[in-house]
């Protein structure tokens, strides 16, 4: 009897929020994506492409085998202290071998303080991201992190600002003290937007689109924050473009 060696296959975990949720993976418990969510797209969602066989090779000191695997733990709503509180966290590294990948890309709820259920001031985001860091690399897995994506507001002289404060240049301080690796995709978002201006990427990369076109949004749609699938294709290929720099 011939035993076929199995393949390896490195696992990329992606912890964060909505901007990198996979909602058509039963997100919801018995609902029908395409009835109830769709077109509202994560990054995370359609990251998979992007790690197949021949990409593999451009990024080959961070993934070391043939294969890999998203794995998108990402969840709406959630920053660093209520994905930890919840057990979500505890669940990656539980599952964490050595090889294996985290991306972080937390912020959008980490700055809300008007959600005291959501908010972590600039001191806490810091240190659950630490924490985050050290127990990946207890387990052998890289960290990576990944500053939050941009929303489609505020833009000014046609160039698309920064709207996270002082979030992502925490996320810096953060990899600069603990030597991690570090995507700036706010900047990078930020300059990819601007560079496709601001009406197209309303229409085309964000959730905005009138009433009547999808069965979830019977009224239409105005949101600047969550992407359609165009947008999200298009923030996962500036995630793995982050990667190739890295590497």
């Amino acid at each position: 009897m011939s035993f076929i060696k199995p393949k390896s296959k490195t696992t990329v975990y992606l912890i964060g929020d909505s901007t990198v949720a996979d909602y058509a993976n039963n997100y919801e418990e018995g609902k029908d994506y395409m009835k109830t969510r769709y077109p509202v797209t994560g990054w995370g969602q359609v990251f998979q492409q992007f790690l197949v066989a021949d990409s593999l090779k451009k990024i080959n000191k961070l993934i070391k085998t043939d294969s890999a695997f998203v794995d998108d733990r990402a969840r709406g709503g959630r920053s660093t202290r209520n994905f930890f509180q919840e057990g979500r966290w505890r669940l990656v590294y539980e599952n964490l071998k050595k090889g294996d990948l985290v991306l972080i890309q937390f912020g959008h709820n980490d700055a809300a303080e008007d959600r005291p259920e959501r908010y972590v001031n600039l001191e806490g985001y810091k240190e659950f991201l630490r924490l985050f860091i050290e127990q990946t690399r207890a387990k052998g897995a890289k960290p990576i992190l990944i500053t939050p994506v941009a929303r489609n507001f505020p833009w000014k002289d046609g160039k698309l600002q920064n709207i996270h404060g002082l979030y992502p240049q925490a996320v810096k301080d953060v990899a600069k003290e603990l030597n991690v690796m570090c995507i700036d995709l706010t900047q990078k978002s930020m300059d990819f937007f601007t560079k496709k201006g601001q009406s197209y990427v309303s229409e085309n990369y964000f959730m905005n689109f009138p009433a009547g076109l999808y069965e979830a949004y019977p009224d239409g749609q105005k949101d600047n924050t969550h992407f359609q699938t165009k947008g999200a294709v298009e923030v996962a290929r500036l995630v793995f473009e982050g990667m190739k720099e890295l590497n």
